[in-house]
């Protein structure tokens, strides 16, 4: 049955495929059999045809196909750049999304900090992620890549005499060249509800 969802995607994946620009692959980064981009998305295995979005076989026709059909959409050569490390709330029109992103991203996790801590090494792997910049505080840390030129990077600090535990999610430099705002937010929400299926 179609829905709003599918719709939405549909319309996106016309757009992408109607006018696909030279080395999209490159732009991506995905490998590409001809019209299918296969690259890791989410922490799991995506590919985008022309008749669907699918993660690991299975036909994505919610908000995480929404995500991924938008950064084909936005796919440009502009490299990843991880550092300086970027709150949510400096990204421009941010601040509607701010208190979603601040329970749906990072307070959503701290149920689970013991688990994710002992489960880093599985979680950066799932993501093609590595250990945070060697300058961020904090208990524990660590970078994810939710898409191939957007990272994030979580960090855990446990409670003390003073403060409760936290979690604060931060993101690559120039995530905003690949995905609008409110699409980034959502990243960040799915990204943190991955990690939790994970441990």
């Amino acid at each position: 049955m179609e829905t709003n969802y599918s719709r939405i995607i549909e319309e996106n994946l016309y757009k992408f495929f109607s006018n696909l620009p030279k080395d999209i692959e490159s732009s991506i980064p995905a490998n590409r059999k001809g019209d299918v981009f296969e690259f890791s998305a989410f922490g799991s295995n995506c590919m985008i045809q022309p008749n669907g979005i699918f993660i690991d076989d299975k036909n994505k026709d919610d908000a995480i196909g929404i995500l991924i059909s938008l950064y084909a959409l936005y796919a440009n050569m502009e490299p990843c750049r991880l550092e300086p490390l970027k709150a949510f709330k400096e990204f421009p029109d941010s601040m509607p999304y701010i208190g979603a992103f601040t329970t749906h991203t990072e307070n959503i996790l701290l149920p689970y900090t013991n688990k994710i801590k002992s489960s880093k090494k599985n979680i950066i792997d799932r993501f093609g992620g590595q250990e945070a910049p060697s300058d961020i505080t904090g208990d524990f840390s660590f970078v994810i890549y939710p898409l191939p030129k957007v990272a994030l990077c979580y960090i855990f600090y446990d409670a003390d005499d003073d403060f409760p535990p936290s979690v604060t999610c931060l993101f690559s430099n120039n995530a905003f060249s690949f995905l609008p705002v409110a699409a980034l937010a959502d990243v960040g929400e799915y990204s943190s509800k991955a990690i939790i299926n994970i441990v």
